[in-house]
């Protein structure tokens, strides 16, 4: 049924989410960096360093506006994969791979309505934690170069900003169409994902299927979703990139700004080459994995069919 459907996809999200935030974080950290003022150099340095300047729940700047939003982002992409499987097919005969694709093109599109503005205000919150650390570095080294006076001073603490806050300035300034910018980075993304993924899911999936009438292990669900993504996120990291771009309103010191998709594709590849569209690649691989992984088993095993059983037999 459909509200077990969003049930599933809804506690597949929360779970996988709060398990894969902090990869998450350093993934927009290090895809924002240009070339320039560095701080990270890899995964592991940038989650050292964010403990060290904000601690352990630095890494999780920006999880409270995944986890309200992934419920029905996720609910939306695998219940509308499922509505668009089920009526591109013809009296239950398997489905060809390119109505596979087509399924996975409409759940994508779909998503973008809840991913668009999620994404704007989670990347806002998990960079102003790189940028105040590029900018109290920049302060010490021209403190140093000028005076030890001056290297004395306390640096400027900084002023922490809710998704509240940002929601409400956008709207004030830009309306909702400042919650939606990226929109058309988003949909490069997102559509291109779920025509890899889908289909490769569920191809993967069928080969641990003894029986087409039985659900395949929860254990080959896993592994189907954790290949899926990792493949299909690795994929279209290029495309991430230039969302994650677009759509960070803040910058660092002496770093680019971008009027739209073309515009930051060829600075990019201008200034900083080719593999700079790779940036965060190997981040993104281990948050789509495990966070796909978790939601197909979530969704396959049925917990909201479950719960919604056990509702008339409480009330007996």
């Amino acid at each position: 049924s459909l509200p077990a459907k969003l049930i599933n996809g809804g506690i597949a999200g929360l779970i996988g989410v709060t398990c894969v935030f902090p990869i998450d974080l350093a993934k927009t950290r290090l895809q924002n960096q240009q070339n320039g003022q560095r701080m990270y150099t890899s995964l592991s340095d940038c989650l050292i360093k964010t403990i060290r300047s904000e601690g352990y729940f630095g890494m999780y700047r920006g999880a409270a506006v995944n986890l309200t939003l992934v419920t029905p982002e996720k609910a939306i992409k695998l219940a509308a994969n499922d509505f668009f499987r089920h009526h591109l097919s013809k009296d239950g005969k398997k489905l060809t791979l390119l109505k596979e694709m087509l399924a996975g093109c409409g759940a994508g599109t779909c998503q973008v309505i809840v991913t668009t503005p999620m994404e704007m205000l989670k990347i806002q919150l998990q960079d102003a934690g790189r940028i105040a650390a590029q900018k109290k570095l920049m302060a010490a080294q021209a403190q140093l170069s000028s005076s030890p006076a001056a290297a004395a001073a306390e640096p400027a603490v900084e002023t922490r900003t809710t998704a509240t806050q940002i929601t409400r300035e956008l709207l004030r300034s830009k309306g909702i169409a400042g919650l939606y910018k990226g929109l058309g980075a988003t949909l490069l993304r997102d559509v291109p994902f779920s025509i890899v993924y889908f289909p490769l899911f569920a191809n993967l999936n069928k080969l641990g299927q003894k029986d087409p009438n039985v659900k395949a292990p929860f254990y080959v669900s896993f592994l189907s979703g954790c290949l899926a993504g990792s493949t299909a996120a690795v994929a279209v990291n290029p495309c991430d990139v230039i969302k994650t771009r677009l759509q960070s309103l803040q910058r660092g010191v002496n770093e680019d700004t971008y009027s739209g998709i073309l515009d930051c594709t060829k600075k990019i590849w201008q200034r900083e080459g080719p593999t700079a569209f790779f940036k965060g690649a190997y981040c993104r691989a281990l948050v789509i994995a495990p966070l796909f992984g978790i939601a197909q088993v979530v969704y396959f095993i049925g917990i909201a069919e479950f719960l919604l059983d056990m509702l008339p037999k409480h009330r007996a």
